[in-house]
């Protein structure tokens, strides 16, 4: 009977009223008595128990469930369906900002493969190519004429940082020299004033000091600006055209690395697969010696464009240097200031290079 019960309870469905009794079913008399008996012989819940300790407690946590009194509980089976149903994905957005994402993660990451896969074959060609030419065993290109060009820039070059060390060691000297002067035609002030019997001979020694320190200025603020001409000369103008020769000549080992690299090949045999080889050494071959060209042509450029510079500012400069240095040592302080005046050179105010007292905190 039992198994009959629940064959057609299976098949069925209940309704349940808002006060939770089951409704009549007016298809099936038999099913509704069968439900009735099974119930009525049933447990009493009344008479269950819930337990709050653990499995094998005191009685004492042992709560009667006819001590528990709640509101009645009340079945929505729609509630039920929209809980177990899965929120719909709209418009499917979400899977493909991840597809992007994942596709431009993938991109960057092969971009960077491959970028540190040809600057590894790069570096070794040319690191074979510097070793072969080290020992013999390679040809490289060259360019006489300016190969010597750029051999005599660069022993131009350290001649003039040269001069800028003794014209630095110049100014330091003359410096502690003017203000050895300056103290002394000071000392020779205040005894002018305390020796009655000396006053005039310290008085003139006074003004002379103090008239050497004046003209020593002048010129130190020629030798500055000497200075600060030729050290712009050597450590920009010079240092980029270095630059330059620099790349150029990376560029060199560059190119005659693929051009021994497509020589090689082909010497080789000539099957399909040294073909393709042989097509993409030409392909690299062509592209260094564009690159080689350029750099050359920027090279010779920027050659005759610092030969030009350099005689025009250091003409102007040793010119000033010769006259600030004889107008100064020949006692002639009229022709020394209309040096600095024919130069443009500015004089700064005495105690300029000094911090002030906020600087000294």
């Amino acid at each position: 009977m039992a198994d009959n019960i629940m064959s057609k309870a299976a098949t069925m469905e209940i309704p349940i009223n808002s006060n939770g009794d089951t409704g009549s079913l007016p298809e099936d008399d038999s099913l509704e008595q069968d439900l009735q008996q099974v119930m009525v012989s049933g447990p009493n819940l009344n008479e269950t128990s819930i337990v709050s300790g653990g499995y094998g407690g005191p009685a004492g946590g042992i709560i009667p469930t006819s001590t528990i009194k709640g509101p009645a509980i009340h079945y929505n089976p729609e509630y039920l369906d929209r809980r177990r149903a899965p929120a719909p994905v709209q418009g499917g957005s979400l899977n493909h900002n991840n597809g992007s994402t994942e596709e431009v993660s993938r991109g960057v990451a092969v971009e960077k493969l491959d970028s540190v896969k040809k600057w590894g074959i790069n570096t070794y060609k040319c690191t074979k190519q510097m070793f072969s030419e080290k020992f013999g065993r390679g040809s490289r290109t060259v360019d006489l004429e300016l190969e010597a060009q750029i051999d005599v820039l660069r022993d131009t070059k350290s001649k003039y940082e040269n001069i800028l060390r003794l014209a630095t060691a110049l100014i330091t000297h003359f410096q502690n020299m003017v203000q050895t002067q300056q103290a002394l035609g000071d000392t020779f002030t205040d005894l002018s004033q305390k020796s009655p019997e000396l006053q005039d001979e310290f008085g003139y020694n006074a003004e002379t000091q103090k008239l050497l320190c004046k003209n020593g200025e002048s010129l130190l603020g020629a030798i500055n600006f000497f200075v600060s001409s030729v050290n712009t000369l050597v450590n920009k103008t010079m240092e980029d055209t270095l630059m330059t020769i620099k790349q150029y000549e990376n560029a060199r080992l560059e190119f005659d690395a693929y051009r021994s690299d497509l020589e090689e090949l082909s010497l080789g045999p000539r099957d399909a697969a040294a073909m393709v080889r042989i097509e993409m050494a030409q392909h690299e071959y062509h592209l260094h010696r564009e690159k080689y060209e350029r750099l050359r042509s920027d090279v010779s450029i920027k050659m005759k464009f610092l030969e030009e510079n350099k005689v025009k500012v250091m003409h102007k400069q040793l010119l000033l240097f010769h006259n600030a240095i004889s107008a100064y040592f020949a006692g002639n302080q009229q022709q020394l200031e209309q040096t600095l005046i024919q130069f443009n050179v500015k004089l700064k105010p005495p105690g300029s290079d000094k911090p002030s007292w906020l600087e000294e905190q």
